[in-house]
């Protein structure tokens, strides 16, 4: 349905409840820690607190964004993406003096790791996988990591394993297999022979998510994989797969039912012919309600090598055929194989119970009689279920969830030990000293030298998830992005070691006044804004007036007015804006969304202010809708008409033309290839489709280069891309950025930055003189030029602007102008045809009123524009 409506809504006051336990959670997550182990232990609760208030953890946000409104999509099309991403790579090899990415950090802050495996034969070996980061190895037992992975361009790491006969000898299966949000599917095995440096391509790309990889110890040729399939919907690419050819073929010898994976494998080291399989049954669509428990999860049992399978149940002790069985986790004593444990969780999606055999798989009897320790728990165990068993020692028993907990006497007695991070995913004993483990979790990896009671985080590992990001205005080195379970982290230096949290929860939208970068902006998930005037040491809620009941997206959007530091607009199923720097908001639209009966769809996801007239504004929606409003907010236009009924998942508008705006769609192809980047020159009422030249992957972000407009540069699931010429030809952007998923772009025009924020390798950073003046894949441009600083600034009533015109031996056409805040042009300085030179211009604000002016210096088709300060 297209809308045209007036409205105007009355402010409302969040209730005080609401506000007392947004700053209760604010702040809980910032505390001072006085101590390492109080520190830990804080940071544990705080995050505890926040999942238990969410009630929605982790959100299936990124995969509803990427099949609405199928609610599924092409199984091939992640997979052909990333092929014409690297076809693009190859086409377009970059020269010796092309624009190179460097890494912006973190370092210091981790991400989420799926595995760690040690090289059983040479411990100083070690590989991890992280979530949707790659594969990373360690020659120094785990303390640093290099990626090894990046040249796949499948980089979602579900786990690996390492030939116990073979040093070396590696396995990735990819697709992550724990149920968060952001999961990215994968594209089958691969394999290394040596260690690392080379891989080669196995097969079982339909998998999509693999939970565990196992090589036979008395032969390495004989590999198992366990699949769980497609998160999303049903199929038959799931189960215990076999090859006994070391990879070259595969037999699937477990297959339950189109609803019901493998997440777990082990193997009998005295008896390789014995295995053990848990079954999950989990099928979570995007549109209905989320399924991750079933009749068909339980434990498989195989004598003879995978190829007949016995269903262990209530004949042996095990819960079985009930209906609310959640995720199993396996684990078996390597020196006492007999002696096995398997974790249950339930329909509640938190820990149901611990059973333990200790002859074989016979029978077995629930250990946790005194139960697990409850706040050591999420309302997402399905996120982590794993347990481990001391190799050693059988009755050391490790259970991965929100919390890391440890039992000495076979699964009795529980206590938490204290992590850097929480979100437990994977552990591994070092083969030569069990009492040295890795962790990995949400935050990276911690080592332990003690046998698991204490830990230290391992802080150099690029693997940060970011959502979105910023540059402060007044310092390039001011960098800050909210990221997956990490918060909103900075660095004030440009270092890649020295980021810090400054707001917790999972980290969205970021905002630096640029006027006072005391002033910053941070927002956790569905919405939770806080505003900090001290430089973000402490935040406060901003929410005052916004209707607590309302719709809000998982990644809300916030934004200033470019041209206003005081105005902000915020999105629920309708735009709120402020006055007065979030003290207090009003909503100036009605439902911009279609709001489709039982579905968790109808939000604002994007919102942008032109530039040049800041009465323009633009926002799209969860639902496919696109709106503007040219008259600050009081009507609203659905210019949708033309554009794929699809998520919007960015709008942006021309630096010099509040005319020219550009819309993303996210979407993987359903049946045909899918557009997602188009422009209009009319505000809305003709698009063009540009997205000829992009890999048929969704686009997450779009920025247009402020000093030369015609440059975009965009942010798929396969990495970035830049057109020199609206959106005419496409091209990789710069060299040296991993295949990996750009979510968020930040441009720091005087310094010519561009910072990309990734959703699993952390930020890159580009240099982007060197794009535009040395890789043009077109020529190099005719002019090249720059406009200072006026100063003074503030000023009253003159002040001066110099501006340079290089790069042409001919007169090129200049135009200097100046602007008042809504946009109107009040002066004209200069325009004509000039030759190359150094030019100065004074401006006289004589007779006009105190305010914020906009000068923009137009040469050719390209322009540049600042602000200044006039004060009477």
């Amino acid at each position: 349905m297209r809308r045209f409506f007036n409205f105007s809504g009355k402010s409302g006051v969040v209730p005080l409840l609401v506000l007392s336990c947004l700053l209760s959670l604010f702040f809980g997550l910032s505390v001072e820690r006085k101590s390492l182990a109080g520190r830990e232990a804080s940071r544990q609760r705080a995050h505890a607190e926040h999942k238990a208030r969410a009630k929605r953890y982790p959100s299936d946000w990124a995969w509803r964004q990427r099949t609405f409104p199928h609610g599924t999509a092409d199984k091939t099309a992640h997979l052909e993406a990333l092929a014409q991403a690297r076809r693009l790579r190859q086409l377009h090899k970059p020269s010796q003096s092309a624009a190179r990415w460097r890494f912006a950090g973190p370092l210091n802050i981790g991400g989420r790791i799926s595995d760690i495996e040690f090289d059983p034969l040479d411990p100083r070996l070690v590989y991890a996988g992280a979530a949707t980061g790659g594969v990373f190895k360690s020659v120094d037992g785990g303390e640093t990591w290099l990626p090894v992975f990046d040249e796949q361009a499948v980089l979602p790491i579900g786990d690996l394993a390492v030939d116990p006969n073979q040093s070396g000898v590696i396995y990735a299966g990819t697709g992550e297999a724990n149920g968060g949000h952001n999961n990215f599917p994968g594209g089958g095995v691969f394999k290394s022979s040596d260690g690392g440096t080379t891989w080669q391509f196995l097969g079982l790309a339909a998998t999509t998510s693999i939970g565990r990889i196992l090589v036979d110890p008395s032969n390495s040729q004989r590999v198992f994989v366990a699949a769980i399939g497609d998160y999303f919907a049903k199929d038959s690419d799931r189960g215990v797969y076999r090859s006994d050819d070391a990879g070259a073929s595969w037999k699937k010898v477990l297959f339950i039912n189109d609803s019901t994976g493998v997440i777990d494998l082990v193997i009998n080291p005295e008896n390789p012919a014995i295995l053990f399989a848990a079954a999950w049954e989990r099928i979570r669509p995007p549109k209905f309600n989320t399924h991750l428990y079933g009749r068909g999860s339980g434990i498989y049992r195989s004598s003879d090598g995978g190829d007949t399978w016995q269903r262990l149940g209530a004949t042996h002790g095990l819960p079985d055929g009930r209906s609310d069985l959640g995720r199993i986790g396996l684990a078996l004593c390597a020196t006492q194989p007999n002696q096995l444990y398997a974790l249950f969780t339930n329909s509640r999606y938190t820990y149901d119970s611990i059973y333990r055999s200790q002859d074989g798989g016979d029978t077995w009897q629930r250990t946790d009689l005194n139960r697990l320790l409850g706040n050591g728990f999420a309302n997402f165990s399905w996120y982590f279920g794993n347990i481990r068993v001391d190799p050693n020692d059988p009755a050391r028993v490790f259970v991965l969830d929100l919390t890391l907990q440890i039992s000495e006497d076979g699964g009795s007695q529980w206590q938490a030990v204290g992590t850097s991070h929480v979100d437990h995913h994977a552990l591994t004993f070092d083969p030569s000293n069990p009492q040295r483990l890795l962790v990995g979790h949400d935050g990276g990896i911690d080592i332990s030298e003690d046998g698991g009671w204490s830990w230290r985080k391992v802080a150099l590992l690029p693997v940060t998830q970011f959502y979105q990001i910023t540059v402060d205005a007044s310092n390039p080195g001011h960098l800050l992005g909210g990221t997956q379970d990490n918060g909103t982290l900075r660095t004030r230096t440009g270092s890649v070691d020295d980021w810090e949290e400054i707001y917790g929860g999972d980290g969205f939208y970021v905002i630096v006044d640029p006027t006072n970068p005391n002033i910053i902006y941070a927002e956790s998930q569905f919405g939770a804004l806080g505003k900090s005037t001290d430089g973000g040491l402490t935040f406060r809620a901003a929410l005052n007036g916004i209707d607590p009941n309302e719709p809000t997206n998982w990644a809300t959007p916030v934004v200033m007015d470019p041209n206003n530091n005081a105005v902000l607009y915020y999105g629920t199923n309708r735009i709120y804006r402020t006055t007065n720097g979030a003290t207090s908001w009003q909503p100036i639209s009605g439902d911009l969304t279609d709001r489709e009966p039982g579905s968790r769809l109808g939000t604002i996801t994007t919102i942008a202010v032109a530039p040049t007239n800041s009465a323009v504004i633009y926002a799209g929606t969860d639902d496919g809708n696109v709106w503007v409003s040219n008259d600050n907010g009081e009507s609203w236009q659905d210019v949708s008409a033309g554009l794929p009924y699809r998520w919007v998942t960015r709008v942006a508008v021309d630096p010099t033309d509040e005319n020219i705006a550009y819309v993303t769609f996210s979407g993987l192809k359903w049946s045909s290839p899918q557009p997602h980047v188009f422009r209009t020159q009319h505000m809305g009422l003709i698009w063009e489709d540009i997205s000829a030249g992009l890999p048929d992957a969704p686009v997450n972000t779009i920025a247009i280069d402020p000093a030369y407009p015609n440059y975009l540069y965009v942010g798929t699931d396969v990495s970035a891309y830049y057109s020199p010429n609206a959106g005419g030809d496409w091209y990789p952007l710069g060299e040296g950025l991993p295949m990996v998923s750009v979510y968020d772009f930040a441009i720091h025009p005087e310094s010519r930055l561009l910072v990309a924020g990734t959703h699993g390798r952390s930020m890159y950073a580009l240099d982007l003189d060197q794009l535009t003046h040395v890789e043009t894949p077109r020529g190099t441009l005719p002019a090249t030029f720059t406009l200072e600083q006026n100063y003074p600034n503030p000023f009253n009533p003159a002040t001066r602007i110099v501006y340079s015109v290089a790069g042409s031996e001919a007169l090129v056409p200049v135009n200097l102008a100046v602007y008042d805040a809504q946009g109107r042009q009040v002066a004209t300085l200069v325009d004509e045809r000039q030759p190359a030179g150094r030019y100065e211009r004074q401006f006289n604000g004589a007779g006009l009123a105190s305010g914020l002016y906009l000068y923009r210096l137009r040469v050719g088709e390209r322009s540049l524009q600042r602000k200044m300060l006039f004060l009477q």
